[in-house]
């Protein structure tokens, strides 16, 4: 074969290959546009928007003590001293022990009299004044003389402490025994100034123990502590709440309560570095963004406001960061979680 012959059939073959290659480029997809033109799809979570009552709190510490007096309700701690100078003769009660109101806790001896024989010189009285024998003033005079010699339990309740043994030597300033009603226990609270404006006698306070126990607001006082700035307030706390007199507890005090908020699921509400939030909303296979105004949080849920949105509403949860306007959506369920402890649930927050 002649070379002349030789090259002009490879340029043929050189020549048909590039029309093959040709052909095929002009049918790919990148150059038709066609995968150009596919609209993006982001996979996300949902959640829906709902009604609820949201709270705002003051965080504070406070102490557990025994309630005050109140109106018809004498204090609920009862520190008991000596009637007179003496010396105990019996001791009625331990430390633990429950007695009723009027219960006898102690007996004294002064350098006068003995209590054993005020007693009986009481019951003389008492029958000689019934046999008309004695007179009204001789009866009271004996009963005042036992009741020198003797403590009784102004309340109901739990004795604390017994501070004397038989034999001991007390006055009038010395306590001998203490009881406490322990059914009826308050926390002190000590709350800053600027926020004190905000209570309200009868809202909820929430006692950060393990259990958490709800107690109520019951005083707020009307001065000023100008030593460190804070108002005094008071919970009552529920019978048998399992916190002790002197135990010091964290708790969040409701300032401010409003029924029926639109709230939205906290990770929906994504807000810019201008302050403005905004959720999206799920409408058919988009996610909208809609502006929203936000209040009061709870427990993973934002108080809501804005045109047109109503409980009910789908908006993006796990997704909304980021996610332009109008993008089209997949929706994906979550990962399956296991069943939760016997951990209780925390406070509102």
């Amino acid at each position: 074969m002649k070379p002349m012959q030789i090259i002009t059939g490879a340029l043929a073959v050189l020549v048909g290959g590039l029309g093959v290659y040709a052909l095929l480029r002009s049918h790919r997809p990148e150059d038709s546009g066609e995968e150009a033109a596919a609209p993006t799809v982001v996979s996300v979570q949902v959640g829906a928007l709902k009604l609820m009552t949201m709270h705002e709190y003051v965080a504070s510490y406070g102490t557990v003590m025994p309630a005050p007096a109140a109106a018809g309700e004498p204090a609920a701690d009862a520190p008991l001293a000596a009637p007179t100078a003496g010396v105990v003769a019996d001791v009625n009660v331990v430390e633990g022990q429950q007695v009723a109101k009027g219960d006898l806790l102690m007996t004294l001896n002064s350098s006068a009299i003995t209590a054993a024989y005020a007693a009986q010189e009481l019951e003389r009285q008492k029958s000689l004044y019934a046999q008309q024998n004695a007179s009204l003033k001789s009866l009271q005079d004996a009963e005042t003389q036992l009741a020198l010699l003797t403590v009784t339990s102004p309340l109901a309740g739990t004795v604390t402490r017994v501070g004397v043994k038989p034999g001991a030597a007390v006055d009038l300033s010395t306590v001998v025994v203490e009881v406490m009603d322990l059914g009826r226990l308050v926390v002190s609270i000590g709350i800053p100034e600027a926020k004190a404006a905000a209570l309200k006698v009868g809202e909820t306070v929430q006692v950060l123990t393990q259990p958490p126990v709800a107690a109520t607001l019951s005083y707020v006082s009307p001065t000023v502590d100008a030593s460190d700035g804070t108002v005094l307030a008071r919970a009552t706390l529920p019978a048998n709440c399992g916190l002790r007199p002197g135990q010091f507890v964290p708790l969040l005090v409701v300032t401010r309560s409003e029924a029926d908020c639109l709230a939205a699921p906290e990770e929906s509400v994504v807000t810019d570095i201008d302050g403005r939030s905004a959720v999206a909303l799920v409408n058919g296979e988009q996610a909208v963004q809609a502006p929203v105004r936000t209040g009061l949080r709870k427990k993973g849920w934002v108080q809501v406001s804005g045109p047109g949105l109503k409980a009910g509403d789908t908006v993006v949860t796990v997704g909304a960061y980021g996610l332009p306007d109008k993008t089209r959506i997949r929706v994906v369920a979550p990962a399956v979680e296991s069943p939760p402890g016997n951990t209780p649930p925390g406070p509102d927050r």
